[in-house]
């Protein structure tokens, strides 16, 4: 008799202990439930962009996880329709740099209604309420350094300024306008042209050269391009027209490798170096600590830096 109770105790316990294990093998596979995000940037027609998907794919992938890229071309209404996508695919959260700040507001009242968070990267939105969360360069201070170099450094402060910007790219304006505000303390500074260049190379070369069509008996001391592909535009149109060497001093914002060739060829004067990779990583770990219930700062700011010559050599 105890024989048969000590086997019918042996075989309950190798009953619980079985069904034990399948109960946490089940938690398991709950708890590591694929999940999907997406992302869209306004172009991906621009390395940075690129760097910025590396950013946060690294961290995403490393959690077991999957990330949706989209290139909107620019375009908020495409860019409107590819969250719109990512809402009804349910993904789990969406990466957002938008391609104007102000018009993608339709796209976030959609996702916030679908209790999908929304996290900013690179460049913020008007209607920061229905966002998680903004991870930006201080696009500010990258203008007021330009400025500053132009103003300190080469001791500049008079001649005609060329300033080429992106008035839907809030990270833009916030560039542009630091860096008027900063050369509005020298009177003799004056901007002969204020035009927009959607931050690309070619729509830049273009509009340089117009510029450089309607001041023919100018002469242009300096030139502040939004990003480092406008400035590239800009070099291109002074090369084309043969007014290089009048321009004392041409400034780009992003930090990318092209920009850093041209700075020691002597042809750029300075990019305010930005971190991509660094924001993309901190959207992405801000995304993972806000799903698990964590707070975050509803906006963080990532320092740049001045590259000029001396940094380079």
């Amino acid at each position: 008799m105890k024989k048969v109770l000590g086997m019918l105790t042996l075989v309950v316990i190798v009953i619980l202990t079985i069904t034990k294990l399948g109960f946490i093998n089940k938690s398991n596979e709950k708890k590591k439930e694929r999940k999907t995000f997406g992302a869209t940037f306004m172009s991906l027609n621009n390395p940075y962009f690129v760097e910025l998907g590396i950013g946060l794919k690294g961290v995403i992938e490393e959690n077991g996880d999957k990330l949706i890229m989209r290139d909107p071309q620019l375009d908020v209404k495409k860019q409107i329709s590819i969250i719109e996508e990512m809402i009804n695919q349910k993904v789990d959260g969406i990466f957002l740099n938008p391609a104007d700040w102000i018009e993608i507001k339709p796209a976030l009242e959609k996702a916030k209604k679908a209790n999908i968070p929304v996290f900013i990267l690179d460049t913020s939105v008007y209607n920061k309420d229905l966002v998680v969360t903004t991870v930006v360069s201080d696009n500010e201070n990258a203008g007021i350094l330009c400025a500053r170099h132009l103003t300190e450094v080469l001791k500049i402060t008079e001649g005609n300024i060329v300033i080429l910007e992106h008035p839907t790219a809030k990270s833009a304006i916030e560039r542009t306008d630091s860096f008027i505000n900063e050369i509005k303390k020298f009177p003799n500074l004056k901007i002969i042209a204020k035009n927009s260049s959607d931050g690309q190379v070619e729509i830049s070369m273009k509009i340089m050269e117009d510029i450089l069509d309607s001041h023919k008996n100018e002469k242009i001391s300096a030139i502040m391009a939004l990003n480092d592909p406008t400035a590239f535009g800009v070099i291109a149109a002074l090369e084309r027209k043969g007014r290089m060497k009048e321009v004392k001093a041409i400034y780009g914002v992003d930090g990318s490798s092209d920009a850093y060739k041209l700075i020691a060829a002597g042809k750029m004067t300075a990019t305010a170096a930005q971190y991509p990779k660094e924001i993309g990583k901190i959207a992405a770990e801000s995304a993972y600590k806000f799903i698990s219930g964590e707070k975050i700062s509803k906006e963080i700011k990532v320092p740049v830096k001045l590259i000029t010559l001396e940094d380079i050599k």
